[in-house]
């Protein structure tokens, strides 16, 4: 067969085959010849170091009259009294050591061990059954005899979704006395098991079988069991009110074990399947007999599982963070049960606990009462509720450590665009020195750019929310620039912040990159999180797709030129977002992503979608599969193929979707890598490819 070319059908083929071959000349590492890239080089070698840190290694004397802070590599010691250094020496920091999960459990899993307070024993957990010893492994008792692979009972170990979801990195918990030690018992048999395949690059692969129940599948049954050395007995604590295990009632879940202060009763949190109710109980180790000390409900969603809790030195009291009225705010109980008094009833959250002085009867505490919702303020206040008083100015974010006394505090203050500075403060909050100003003239002199806020309207027309933007340093107003948005934005995750912010070196490759909080935002009440209680990948995209719609008027913003990128639930807002809004953003890279919420956990994924039964509809909705037709723009997947925590079945499934719906996309795999995301310079090829070179 004979081809004829027209003279223009041949000049375009030529032209075509040029930019082929010039584009494939630097197929692979093809970053280092993209644009952007020696600018990026350049300029994100000398981002971090632009502005000074301030350390808040701050060492107070045990009078409260001096205190050392660290100025670049000098330590200065300030005396209160005469308000100015009184010496000043070379300082040496202690070498940093790198991050080690050497000798602690593995993400999601406990340790196998622990020592008593006495130091002479040591309890342990060994093929599915309690034991104790000598330190030195000698005069091994058994607790338990009955675990087995069989049965699939296990003591002394929780499952995975104990240790991610309800951070259980232990599972067993010895008395104060040494005389007593409490532990898990979990029964695995009925629960259905996820395989993960491990070691897929070398000649013989393996598999972990975990016990990952999963959105409407059954629960372990769980116990909390306590053996007295003394009478070598074990008691089964009553934690379900004399009844068998009932998924869905109170006991469901039991974490966050500790002894009482006295050492008397062992206490712990204990909620239903639903997690609206959370009961705060304690137990007696004799009897086995349980009681509710605090009982929290929030019927429109969910309760907090783990509230902030201090226990007063006199061994009868303790504070107690609640939501009961709407915000975050501190009570006095004691361990009785009673409600002693509110101390705060703010219509805006506490943040922390600095410190209690008992003596006086005072709480210090940080409270999101500045300017907006991320500048925190330390407040101090009586125990009975009473001239509570906001002691920073609300007009930056503060960090503050408490002098001994209480007559002073250091106070680090900043925002999102103004750097760090330290004053020495007294205790009606007037400044009494100012000892370190950080500026931004080695960062202005290198031209990068401050990060904007901005603020915008929900998409349900009332809300106020805000956004951050970073720009690059060579920015020019009169040119259009494409945009990134970098989220997690996953269930009171705050992307805006007031910490002074260094813009992003994705900006270097010629992007603006954006931060977006939607309705998911933390620290703003009860009420805004209940918006988006049954809606995951709908509310919360729902203003991310606004935030970046909001900037459609900026004259250097180029809206044909979006992308959106993240892990985790980033990777989720990445994929929702380019196929719920192919209007709105035409390239993403999803990591790790979870795909269909009846595909993670029932802890973290109930808690905020309500059970299977009860909201059927906000499950096909937030189902991404359902959306594959919609994929317009260029979209990269990304899984390690040991993932076992969002596992792998999430980008399959979405890949077979968008396989069966005939659309063109992209997947990465990390091979025998676990939950992660894809390489940083693969991700800006894709983006400078799909968003600069189109």
């Amino acid at each position: 067969m004979t081809c004829r070319l027209s003279i223009k059908s041949l000049s375009l083929f030529l032209v075509s085959l040029f930019l082929m071959s010039a584009y494939t000349s630097n197929a692979q590492g093809k970053i280092k010849n993209m644009p952007g890239y020696e600018q990026h080089q350049k300029m994100s070698s000398q981002l971090y170091s632009s502005v000074q840190r301030i350390s808040p290694n701050i060492n107070w004397s045990a009078d409260g009259k001096t205190f050392t802070y660290i100025e670049n590599n000098t330590q200065h010691t300030f005396d209160i009294g005469k308000k100015k250094i009184i010496k000043s020496e070379d300082y040496q920091a202690p070498p940093r050591v790198p991050f080690s999960r050497q000798g602690r459990p593995e993400r999601g899993r406990q340790y196998a061990s622990t020592i008593s307070p006495d130091s002479t024993l040591k309890a342990f957990t060994k093929d599915r059954n309690m034991y104790l010893s000598n330190l030195d492994g000698s005069e091994v008792v058994a607790i338990s005899t009955d675990g087995n692979e069989e049965n699939q009972i296990k003591y002394g170990i929780a499952t995975w979704v104990y240790g991610e979801e309800l951070n259980q990195n232990t599972a067993m918990w010895w008395s104060p006395d040494s005389k007593k030690v409490a532990f898990y018992r979990f029964e695995e048999k009925d629960a259905k098991k996820y395989y993960v395949l491990y070691h897929q690059t070398k000649i013989q692969d393996s598999v972990e079988v975990e016990a990952y129940p999963k959105v409407g599948a059954k629960n372990l049954p769980v116990d909390l069991l306590v053996y007295d050395l003394e009478t070598k007995k074990t008691v089964t604590l009553d934690t379900r009110d004399g009844k068998p295990f009932n998924d869905g009632a109170i006991g469901t879940y039991l974490y966050d074990i500790e002894w009482s202060p006295n050492g008397k009763e062992l206490l712990f949190h204990s909620t239903n399947r639903k997690q609206d109710i959370m009961e705060f109980k304690a137990a007696d180790p004799i009897t086995g007999k349980t009681r509710v000390v605090v009982r929290e409900e929030w019927l429109p969603s969910f309760t907090i599982n783990s509230p902030e809790i201090y226990k007063l030195k006199d061994q009868q009291h303790f504070i107690w963070a609640s939501e009961r009225n709407g915000f975050k705010n501190y009570y006095l109980y004691n361990f009785n049960g009673k409600l002693v008094n509110t101390i705060t009833n703010h219509d805006f959250e506490v943040q922390r606990i600095i410190e209690v002085d008992e003596a006086n009867k005072l709480l210090y505490y940080m409270a999101a009462s500045g300017d907006n919702h991320m500048k925190m303020q330390l407040h101090r206040v009586k125990l009975d509720g009473t001239k509570d008083v906001r002691l920073t100015n609300p007009a930056y974010n503060h960090n503050v450590i408490l002098s001994p006394t209480g007559n002073h505090f250091i106070d680090i203050a900043q925002t999102h665009n103004i750097p760090p500075f330290m004053n020495l403060v007294d205790v009606k909050g007037k400044v009494v020195s100012e000892l370190l100003k950080t500026d931004l003239t080695k960062f202005n002199e290198l031209g990068f750019k401050t990060v904007e806020a901005f603020e915008f309207t929900s998409a349900d027309g009332e809300t106020k929310l805000h956004g951050m933007i970073h720009f690059p340093s060579d920015f020019d107003s009169s040119k259009k620039y494409p945009l990134i948005l970098s989220n997690y934005g996953g269930p009171g995750v705050n992307a805006f912040t007031e910490s002074f912010r260094l813009p992003s070196s994705i900006t270097e490759f010629g992007f603006l990159v954006v931060n977006i909080d939607g309705r998911n935002v933390g620290g703003r009440g009860k009420k805004m999180l209940d918006k988006l209680y049954g809606n995951l990948g709908i509310v919360e995209m729902d203003d991310f797709a606004a935030g970046i719609r909001s900037l459609y008027d900026r004259p250097y913003f180029d809206k044909t030129r979006v992308g959106v990128y993240g892990t985790s639930y980033g990777g989720t807002v990445a994929a929702m977002s380019i196929l719920r809004f192919p209007e709105v953003y035409h390239v993403a890279v999803a990591n790790s992503a979870v795909t269909d919420w009846r595909n993670y956990d029932n802890i973290y994924t109930e808690r905020f979608m309500n059970l299977l039964e009860n909201n059927p509809e906000g499950y096909d909705a937030s189902n991404l599969m359902n959306y594959a037709d919609n994929l317009e723009g260029e979209l990269m997947i990304f899984y390690g193929t040991n993932d076992n925590n969002v596992h792998p079945a999430n980008s399959l499934q979405l890949i077979q979707a968008l396989q069966k719906a005939e659309k063109s996309f992209e997947v990465q795999v990390g091979p025998d890598q676990g939950h992660t995301a894809v390489n940083f310079n693969r991700m800006m090829e894709f983006f400078i490819q799909h968003l600069i070179l189109k």
